[in-house]
Formats: C-alpha cells, structure tokens, sequence
C-alpha cells in the first residue's frame, strides 16, 4: 500500500526542509524510501532522516565495500560518519550525524 497524499505532502516538506540543495535523483530515491511500509508509523520527519542517512550511507559513502571486506555494521557506519556528514553539508542539511547516535 502506499503513502497517503497527505503523508506524501508531509514528506515531500520534511525533505526540502532537511536537505534543500539535494539532487533531484537523490531527493527522489529518499522520498520513496521515507514513504515505505517500514516508515508508516513513524513522523515524516524521523522517516525522511533516516531514509536520508540510509541513502546517503549506501549511494555516497565506501559503506557497502566496507562490509563486504569483513567490518561490521557498527565499525563500518563509524567510518563513513564523516563523509555521510559531507554530503550532508554540500546538500545544507539542517541536522548532521552524531557519530554517538545509535538509532541511525
């Protein structure tokens, strides 16, 4: 089932306002990721952070390589904090990645 007009809306507002100067490609691929079923009960704002932080860890950042050579979860979200954190900057992100928080 998908988002709600409304819900839609609300994510579409949560993303300008959290990353105005995103790619479109990539606000795209956040959009949908914050509209997904695992999201639903969460605010659009919490939703579009963390389909913000996912994106931006998987698409920008050596994340995916990482793991594949043997680091786990948590060593290899350490070391890519910081260029999750650049992206984030070039984008003007209102909000950048604590490296002590755990939930992301």
């Amino acid at each position: 089932m998908s988002a709600s007009t409304e819900r839609r809306r609300q994510i579409a507002r949560a993303l300008t306002a959290l990353v105005p100067l995103a790619p479109y490609s990539d606000a795209e691929a956040i959009r949908q990721a914050a509209a997904d079923r695992q999201f639903r009960t969460l605010p659009p704002t919490i939703s579009v952070w963390l389909a913000t932080i996912a994106h931006v860890r998987h698409a920008h950042t050596e994340y995916d390589r990482l793991l594949a050579e043997g680091y786990d979860r948590d060593a290899a979200r350490f070391f890519v904090t910081d260029a999750i954190n650049a992206v984030l900057t070039r984008w003007r992100a209102t909000r950048l990645l604590d490296p002590d928080d755990e939930e992301v």
